[in-house]
């Protein structure tokens, strides 16, 4: 088992699938978005995907797509009152898209998604078409026909500006508004211009009547009136053009600081996959090397063994042969020494009986002697006895 597992050719193998299976894993949980969608990832971790890519997780993690596009919409009312009470007719044009940035997309998702990207786009319309029409027919009814009528770009920007906060709350933005037409049922706006012929041609009649008497002044009037009208329409005119340039300008600043972050974003994203491939290989090569330093282990190990069991062998051999040897030894010099207690022992119970013995005679000797003796001094005292009986018979 381990010659098999340390060929070289099984750890290729092993090695390539683990890559393989890393590869499928990555390319199977990374999703990539274009510029112009936006990606919105809830489930573990609610975040936004834009013009970049990022890992989501099957099962645990849900994914709704939304566009960032540019959409045309059609406004049209009829029968908007004026504060005059005049019913008029608009017709404009506006183009909307969801902001870029992530707050205006996650509420653009929370109330627009169907989970159908088309669908969420003709959603998105029908509610700013109706948000536009409603601040429209709003606009004009602080309005009169007249100033509706004489300054149109000033009207749509009211509607604009109006329409910008609402929309903004939705997550989206007026790109540009335009009022293409304005009409009415009753032929008012017809009479504005036919009274407007008449007091011209009025008023030439009357310049006519009066030329020959005041020729000159009249005309340096007219001059002057005709110059200073043309300086007044020529300053509105400027500062209409300078307002729409100011607004092109911060739409445009708008758009390429959204587009400035998208990039930055989807560099930022690219460093994030690239450092995980790069960690990714790494951690294949800690892997070869702890496996070749387990095998170079092992190996070490096996060969201890082998060394250790022939050692152990010898040594306990030869210490079975020592002790045997010692246990031989040991019983011989165990029987000598039984031997020789039991020769001293003989040797002194031999001494033991003889002394026994020899003290027996001893006081046999003794005892006759003094038996002896006593028997001599009795026979000495018996005489004198008898005379100290006679004495007392006496």
């Amino acid at each position: 088992m381990d010659q098999l597992l340390a060929s070289p050719f099984n750890i290729v193998i092993i090695i390539l699938g683990a890559l393989f299976l890393l590869v499928l894993g990555i390319v199977t949980l990374w999703k990539k978005v274009p510029q112009d969608k936006a990606m919105v990832v809830t489930g573990l971790k609610k975040r936004v995907i834009s013009g970049s890519g990022g890992f989501v997780v099957p099962i645990f993690e849900r994914t709704d797509r939304i566009s960032l596009e540019n959409k045309k919409i059609e406004v049209r009312i009829s029968g908007a009152l004026t504060e005059q009470g005049v019913g008029i007719n608009a017709d404009g044009v506006a183009v909307i898209k969801v902001k870029s940035d992530k707050e205006s997309i996650l509420a653009a998702v929370e109330q627009f998604n169907t989970g159908n990207e088309a669908k969420t786009i003709e959603v998105i319309a029908g509610i700013t078409k109706d948000v536009l029409e409603g601040k429209l027919r709003e606009i004009i009814s602080k309005m009169t026909v007249e100033e509706i009528y004489k300054d149109r770009e000033k009207f749509a920007s009211q509607v604009q500006e109006v329409a910008a906060l609402d929309l903004a709350d939705m997550g989206l933005e007026i790109k540009a508004f335009t009022i293409r037409d304005i009409s009415d049922d009753n032929g008012y706006l017809q009479a504005l211009g036919r009274k407007r012929i008449s007091e011209v041609k009025r008023d030439a009649m009357i310049a006519e009547a009066e030329a020959g008497k005041e020729t000159k002044i009249r005309t340096s009037e007219a001059n002057r009136q005709g110059e200073s009208a043309r300086l007044v329409a020529e300053t509105q005119i400027a500062e209409a053009a300078k307002e729409k340039d100011l607004k092109v300008q911060a739409y445009r600043k708008e758009q390429e600081v959204a587009k400035a972050a998208a990039d930055l974003a989807y560099e930022i994203e690219a460093n994030k996959v690239k450092k995980e491939v790069t960690e990714t290989q790494m951690q294949v090569e800690i892997t070869k090397m702890h496996k070749e330093i387990e095998l170079a282990e092992q190996e070490a190990i096996r060969k201890e063994k082998e060394l250790e069991a022939t050692v152990v062998k010898q040594a306990n051999a030869e210490k079975y042969r020592i002790e045997k040897d010692a246990e031989a030894q040991r019983y011989r010099e165990e029987q000598d020494a039984r031997a020789r207690s039991e020769a001293i022992r003989l040797e002194g119970t031999a001494r033991a009986d003889a002394k026994r013995l020899e003290g027996m005679a001893e006081v046999d000797i003794i005892r006759e002697k003094g038996m002896a003796e006593a028997e001599a001094m009795m026979k000495k005292a018996e005489p004198l006895s008898n005379i100290m009986m006679r004495r007392f018979l006496k």
